[in-house]
């Protein structure tokens, strides 16, 4: 553990990781509208002041987002997710606030567990180590009619998102290094805005055996999340953290979703929760509509190749075929 501390200390002032300021100053300018009129306080939103309420997704549809829509776009379930909360926060702005919707600025969090330098051995240590980062998806134009309906414009965008998260060097850990260890670039965002949204997938559990029967089991006074410390101070306006849960019947993809109570009503952050899941039940419709298989950019290794390049070339293979 205190290599690599030392190893994050150092990789902060490398002159690869420097060269990432303009790219973390540029996501961070593109903050749209805040959620709340109110910012986070720390000394009056603690943990203890946080409201909640979950919502979930039957096994069908899991099953759906986690498996088969990955496979056919090959992405991951966080692009899949994340594709979601960006509709869902698209179309909240869209019917609140009418025209343009903007993207998402959103701070997502990760293991931290990214392999930056060479000969560090990690598979001692357990635990996150946790990095967070800021993110802007944009989800372009949209036709929100076929979004509904899990036409096109769904894999549209879910290509888009997918192809935004592939841009992040080494899944977003050099924004930390930068704004907390490096002391030339940290108050050159310092000073920037802040995503008032968290987002983190923490992956898939087994409920399904009796706790005495599995290898390991959740603590149930902790549940997936884990135990926090009351008195905490909250990071973000809102948190919206996912997990999976095998149960005997099938998958089921939760989500909490945790507010201040200062600073968001709880139908707000309802609307935004049923408006999340809509988008993923339109993402899970998508799989099953013709020629929904697609390839990005980042697909193609050896290449450099356009989304609309490769469209074409999978429209002249269909005909073709």
């Amino acid at each position: 553990m205190r290599r690599w501390s030392r190893t994050l200390a150092e990789e902060a002032v490398t002159a690869e990781r420097i060269a990432e300021l303009p790219v973390w100053r540029g996501r961070l300018a593109q903050a749209p509208e805040p959620l709340a009129q109110l910012t986070v306080d720390p000394s009056r939103d603690l943990t203890r002041t946080q409201r909640s309420i979950t919502m979930a997704l039957p096994a069908d549809t899991t099953r759906t987002l986690l498996t088969r829509l990955p496979e056919m776009f090959r992405a991951s379930v966080n692009d899949v997710l994340l594709t979601g909360l960006t509709l869902a926060v698209a179309d909240w702005r869209r019917r609140h606030f009418g025209g343009a919707t903007g993207g998402l600025l959103v701070a997502l969090e990760g293991h931290g567990r990214e392999e930056i330098a060479e000969h560090t051995e990690l598979s001692r240590t357990v635990g996150w180590f946790t990095s967070v980062y800021p993110l802007f998806l944009d989800p372009g134009r949209t036709d929100w009619g076929e979004v509904w309906t899990g036409g096109a414009t769904v894999g549209d965008v879910l290509a888009r998102i997918k192809e935004q998260l592939r841009q992040v060097p080494d899944n977003g850990i050099g924004y930390g290094l930068l704004r907390h260890l490096n002391p030339d670039t940290a108050p050159s965002l310092r000073g920037l805005a802040e995503p008032q949204i968290g987002f983190n997938y923490l992956g898939r559990f087994d409920t399904s055996a009796a706790p005495e029967a599995a290898d390991w089991a959740l603590a149930p006074e902790a549940g997936a999340v884990g135990g926090e410390d009351p008195d905490m101070p909250v990071a973000h306006a809102l948190e919206v953290t996912a997990s999976t849960q095998d149960r005997s019947d099938g998958p089921e993809l939760s989500v909490l979703w945790q507010w201040p109570s200062a600073l968001l009503e709880e139908s707000v952050v309802r609307d935004l929760a049923q408006a999340w899941i809509r988008a993923l039940e339109a993402l899970a419709r998508h799989a099953d509509t013709p020629q929904a298989v697609r390839h990005t950019p980042s697909d193609m290794d050896l290449i450099d190749v356009s989304q609309e390049e490769l469209d074409q070339l999978a429209s002249e293979l269909d005909d073709w075929q």
